[in-house]
């Protein structure tokens, strides 16, 4: 909220741009920020990008067929959160198809640094479609209504709009090893397939030559958990 007090009291009196990645009427954020700079009397003018809202159907899903989109968060020991599910759940029974946005977490304070007065961050973290699986499979075992159970269809989707864009299609089950490779991943659990939605799938579908994830080894110091992309940085668009 402070960082967007001093955007919009400064656009008063001076030109001042905004990069954001994707579309900034994707996130509820930017939408205040257009609010509350109005309301101060400076101008506002969007300027629209390309975002993976409408990125997602070059799987071939159709956009019209898509419901709620939901936010999968990093669990912790402490907190694992299933209220993403409900929306997920409102979508399956509407048979519509349910878009994920995966986790980043960029610049997180490393806090074991700070206690000991140095001031640094963690490395940059983009959640993948292995752990974004298992983290829905989790929460079908503790909900139970099906909705996310290994045998429901669902798409991988990684770096889309570049040339090394990967779509892979098939259960839970089956894309749970699925090597997507680097960021950015998203993910869709399909509702009810229309007949040409399974025919543009069709090249997508995982088969016994799709690349596979090594086995997990075991966490090491507090290291990312397996699926987990770590990056010096750099960050895709999708």
């Amino acid at each position: 909220r402070e960082m967007g007090e001093a955007i919009y009291q400064e656009a008063k009196e001076s030109d001042v741009a905004l990069l954001v990645v994707g579309d900034p009427l994707c996130a509820t954020t930017h939408t205040d920020i257009i609010i509350r700079a109005r309301e101060t009397g400076a101008e506002v003018q969007v300027i629209h990008n390309t975002s993976v809202m409408g990125a997602v159907a070059s799987c071939g899903l159709q956009l019209y067929q898509f419901g709620q989109t939901v936010s999968i968060p990093f669990f912790d020991d402490k907190w694992r959160p299933d209220s993403f599910y409900p929306k997920i759940a409102y979508n399956a029974i509407g048979k519509m198809h349910t878009l994920c946005l995966l986790d980043i977490k960029v610049k997180e304070p490393d806090f074991q640094a700070m206690m000991r007065g140095q001031t640094k961050f963690m490395p940059p973290r983009f959640m993948t479609v292995n752990t974004c699986i298992a983290q829905l499979l989790e929460v079908e075992e503790r909900i139970g209504e099906g909705h996310c159970a290994p045998d429901v269809m669902g798409v991988g989707l990684a770096r889309l709009g570049q040339p090394t864009q990967c779509i892979v299609a098939g259960t839970l089950q089956e894309l749970l090893d699925v090597d997507f490779g680097g960021p950015l991943h998203s993910f869709v659990v399909c509702g009810e397939l229309h007949d040409l939605e399974r025919d543009y799938l069709a090249p997508y579908m995982v088969t016994a030559e799709t690349p596979r994830l090594p086995p997990p080894t075991p966490d090491e110091d507090g290291a990312a958990e397996e699926g987990d992309e770590v990056l010096p940085g750099d960050r895709d668009i999708f």
